[in-house]
């Protein structure tokens, strides 16, 4: 088959992998049918932390910083698994609860710091314990003021060889929502380069065909959160010096999100189910929000390194 139409190696099924097995981590509290009332919150972070053990499954003993801990909910389970944590986040209102998190576990408060990933100089003493076999980022990089900076920041964090696993929310899901966000995506960014009368046209064929009304508007003041293209994302950290870079799709929806509320029975029931399918192409489409995995390359014999982070 010629190499144009041949699929990359990440659209492709992973067999034999732990995560295509259906190994999941139980919930504390209620076993996994707690995963099914659908008036909980979707448990988008779990399948998240299963792909993450999972590729670190074989590193003994390894050591992982997360960036935004928020509460620290994340670093619970892998603290479970055995993995080494520490972590920062850049709002200090939730450090205090995230200390509390690590003492109940056993482990060091003070592992969890206020820090800003833009900044290295805030977060210091998190770089003087480093760097790391891992680096987790749930939620940031939609976020940030400087993508590339953030990114450079993540890389200084891992030690040659090391992972890093960064959530971003996927645009191309936007295909299937019909909302406002689908009418945004065929206009604004797959039409780009189409002349204006007929992208003008598509655009009031679309609004007449999607709910232009959903998902509702951000609250005045409030940041709306960016959408990444998983091809562009996986680009983006190649030219960064990423190695082995590819995205893990997770956060299936079965239907429209709006058929939610009508079904939401079947359409949580079916979400599960969908995790971790293995045809290497659906979630593409059909999940919100997508972790890229790369790897810090390893240094060469002889070639100079420098632990300077990239902070201007």
């Amino acid at each position: 088959m010629p190499g144009f139409l041949q699929r990359p190696a990440w659209m492709r099924p992973c067999r034999g992998c732990p995560m295509m097995e259906g190994m999941t981590l139980p919930p504390t509290e209620g076993g996994l049918d707690a995963f099914l009332n659908p008036e909980t919150d979707y448990p988008a972070n779990h399948f998240a932390l299963q792909y993450v053990l999972n590729a670190l499954a074989d590193r003994p003993q390894p050591t992982l910083v997360e960036v935004g801990t928020g509460h620290a909910t994340a670093l619970e389970p892998l603290i479970r698994a055995g993995i080494e944590v520490s972590g920062f986040d850049i709002d200090p209102s939730v450090v205090p609860v995230a200390r509390e998190t690590m003492a109940a576990l056993g482990r060091d408060p003070e592992s969890v710091t206020v820090g800003d990933i833009e900044d290295p100089v805030s977060y210091a003493t998190v770089l003087r314990d480093g760097p790391y076999d891992a680096l987790l980022a749930l939620g940031v990089l939609p976020n940030v003021a400087n993508e590339s900076r953030a990114l450079r920041n993540m890389q200084a964090l891992v030690r040659p060889g090391g992972e890093v696993f960064v959530e971003f929310r996927n645009v191309l899901f936007s295909l299937f929502t019909s909302n406002r966000h689908t009418r945004n995506f065929i206009v604004d960014e797959l039409l780009a380069d189409v002349s204006d009368d007929l992208r003008a046209a598509v655009s009031d064929v679309l609004e007449s065909r999607v709910d232009m009304d959903r998902p509702p508007l951000p609250r005045a003041g409030a940041s709306a959160w960016r959408f990444h293209n998983p091809f562009e994302v996986a680009e983006r950290f190649a030219s960064l010096g990423f190695v082995d870079v590819r995205p893990h799709f997770f956060h299936y929806h079965p239907a429209m999100p709006f058929l939610a509320s009508e079904h939401p029975v079947s359409f949580r029931r079916e979400s599960l189910r969908l995790e971790n399918e293995a045809s290497g192409w659906r979630g593409m489409f059909l999940c919100s929000a997508f972790l890229i995995h790369a790897r810090r390359p390893l240094i060469a014999v002889g070639e100079a390194s420098s632990s300077i982070p990239h902070g201007v």
